[in-house]
């Protein structure tokens, strides 16, 4: 199951694998210090790769979407989903309502 981490961890994280690859001293690659940096942490390389990935994306170094379009696209799928089961809702009132009203009254 997947573990929540908090920010701050992940932060400290990436600083830590973009100082190494600064000081570049051993010429390693990202990955590879990634692979190293990883089960210092006691976490996964891969999630490190990801973490590394996506601040390279926020800070502009890389294309890609960013953390706060991200929030931003789930925010309006969930509304838009929301809208959609409303009209839904109405679309079914509207219809009982239209029957209700073509119906012949008894005298």
């Amino acid at each position: 199951m997947p573990r929540k981490y908090p920010q701050s961890f992940k932060d400290r994280a990436v600083r830590m694998v973009s100082d190494r690859l600064e000081s570049d001293e051993d010429g390693l690659s990202s990955y590879q210090v990634i692979k190293v940096t990883a089960p210092k942490l006691n976490i996964s390389v891969e999630s490190l790769r990801r973490w590394v990935e996506q601040a390279s994306v926020d800070s502009g170094t890389k294309l890609g979407i960013t953390t706060d379009a991200q929030a931003e696209i789930r925010r309006l799928r969930r509304e838009n989903a929301e809208l959609r089961r409303a009209n839904e809702i109405l679309k079914t009132a509207s219809a009982l309502f239209a029957a209700e009203l073509d119906r012949p009254t008894p005298r």
